[in-house]
């Protein structure tokens, strides 16, 4: 293999490795944990997926700010609070952690397997 193809492997692992590993600063909780934290005065619920999908089926505790609408609202939430973030499957809140953490924010919480786990 030549110089370029190594920097090509390289790069290719670089990426694979960014996007497939947990970011720092973003926890995983279950459902169960997650109506633990409903407890607690200085946690923020949000559920990101669509209007449609919130007004369906949402806990009361979760505000909805849809995944898409996420990096232009993040005004409406205090940095220094932890974030709590729902989705459906837990898809869509991985990556909205990702976007909190992005944009400053230090405690982030992803909620595993979102709606469809919550009993």
């Amino acid at each position: 293999m030549d110089i370029l193809q190594w920097i090509i492997v390289i790069i290719a692992v670089v990426f694979v490795v960014k996007f497939f590993l947990p970011v720092k600063g973003i926890s995983n909780i279950t459902t169960k944990e997650a109506k633990d934290k409903f407890k607690e005065k200085e946690v923020q619920f949000i559920d990101v997926r669509t209007p449609g999908e919130y007004k369906g089926n949402h806990q009361k505790k979760f505000n909805n700010i849809p995944l898409s609408s996420l990096a232009g609202r993040t005004n409406e939430l205090d940095k220094n609070k932890e974030v709590v973030v729902i989705c459906q499957s837990g898809m869509r809140s991985a990556k909205a952690s990702r976007i909190l953490k992005k944009q400053g924010f230090e405690r982030v919480t992803n909620v595993k397997g979102g709606m469809s786990a919550w009993v």
